[in-house]
């Protein structure tokens, strides 16, 4: 069973739009006492919130979830405990580095006397993603039943209660009184959907331009109705905003899933030649390799980096200043370069947290980890994805980002066999 180009370039793609997105919208600002709050450019700029649709692509990772789990679940010949307990492993050990590390960090930090707002803003942002683990694993256990629903049923079928159950929790959210919250019930309803369209798409079905075309059309469709209606243009929470599209996720954030697991596919073709570029292929799979690492590490990078220029008493624009117009906008274009090159820093040092490398054999490229991974995607010619090596890149498959405001919900199209 070979490596599948086109989920391993979107799931590049998704973690490129986290990371750039996340360092994109949240401004940490130097107070008067030297601490770090929490400021988003999305309350100044609100013109900026089409962008996050490009941005914001959870969808994405929990299409390349669904996928992975369907791949590795078909080929897997031993029980189906070992075989979650594998997967599960895989994204509990890199989780379980970032917070003992983080521990120590913290500890650190406020015995130097780093001041309280520095350190709940850090312990926010380290943290929060960390949502991500419970809809995920759960999903991963449920994969075996899903796929034989999705076999049986069709994907259209599995995936209309839950998108039932996220307009039910969105309309409570309107009918309710203010301060009455709603029970996140919609989070593990929502991602199912782009996780049971991985899971169909292992399974051979949405193979089709049609197929790709319906979930693209049909989705944007959606999204114009819900912002239509009344739901936040944003694909994520805007501070004062009172209501968000992805915490817990609305129906819009389904709708979004579905348009761009669709437009993902129809532009299957060229996600392929990308991928079969020697350059391209190598960042792809090293991203794919990586993505747990970058996912979990790239909040407390921005916040390690902006505490410590602070401390050398300036304040410099784009790191410490209120996002409050596109100077700053352009100012922290600037600083990405420099985060970017902390974060492979830290994900570089952080190999072997999550896995242990296998030595190398007949047909391995030697290299430690990344060579390892890195030539499942070089072109064709050179090499063929090795579903033997698969398993453990599957280690890509997911992973998710939510913003910290309040709740929100919206509507979507149920989605096509």
């Amino acid at each position: 069973m070979s490596r599948d180009r086109t989920v391993d370039a979107l799931r590049a793609y998704a973690i490129g739009g986290v990371v750039l997105g996340h360092w994109l919208v949240t401004g940490l600002v130097l107070t008067g006492d030297g601490g770090l709050r929490q400021a988003s450019p999305l309350t100044a700029l609100p013109a900026l919130a089409p962008v996050t649709w490009v941005l914001q692509t959870l969808g994405l990772f929990f299409f390349a979830a669904g996928f992975g789990s369907a791949r590795s679940l078909a080929r897997h010949r031993g029980t189906s405990a070992g075989w979650l307990a594998r997967r599960s492993r895989r994204l509990l050990l890199p989780t379980v580095a970032l917070l003992g590390t983080g521990a120590a960090v913290l500890l650190a930090a406020t015995v130097a006397g780093a001041p309280d707002d520095t350190l709940a803003v850090g312990l926010h942002l380290a943290t929060s993603p960390l949502w991500f683990l419970a809809p995920l694993l759960l999903l991963v256990a449920l994969s075996g039943p899903l796929r034989a629903a999705v076999r049986r049923w069709g994907v259209l079928r599995c995936a209309l209660p839950a998108v039932a159950v996220v307009a039910a929790s969105d309309l409570a959210v309107r009918l309710l009184p203010d301060g009455v919250t709603v029970p996140p019930v919609s989070v593990l309803a929502a991602w199912s959907v782009p996780y049971l369209l991985g899971v169909a798409y292992a399974d051979g079905r949405l193979a089709g331009r049609r197929a790709a075309g319906l979930l693209a059309v049909g989705g944007a469709v959606a999204l114009a109705v819900l912002v239509a209606v009344g739901y936040p243009l944003s694909a994520v929470g805007v501070p004062g905003a009172g209501v968000s599209n992805l915490n817990p996720p609305s129906l819009l954030a389904v709708a979004l899933a579905r348009t761009q697991v669709g437009l993902g596919l129809l532009a299957r073709a060229g996600w392929e030649r990308l991928v079969d570029r020697p350059l391209a292929g190598r960042a792809v799979a090293a991203v794919n390799s990586d993505a747990v690492r970058i996912y979990l590490w790239h909040q407390p990078v921005l916040v390690a980096v902006t505490a410590l220029t602070a401390r050398g008493g300036l304040t410099l624009p784009g790191l410490h200043t209120t996002p409050d117009g596109p100077g700053w906008v352009l100012a922290r274009f600037c600083w990405l370069p420099l985060l970017a090159t902390v974060l492979v820093t830290v994900v570089r040092g952080g190999r072997g947290s999550g896995s242990t490398p296998r030595p190398a054999g007949p047909g391995r490229p030697r290299g430690g980890a990344l060579a390892d991974r890195s030539a499942e995607c070089v072109p064709r010619a050179a090499q063929v994805y090795d579903h033997r090596r698969s398993d453990r890149a599957d280690l890509q498959e997911v992973i998710a980002v939510r913003d910290s405001d309040p709740p929100s919900r919206g509507r979507a199209d149920g989605q096509p066999r």
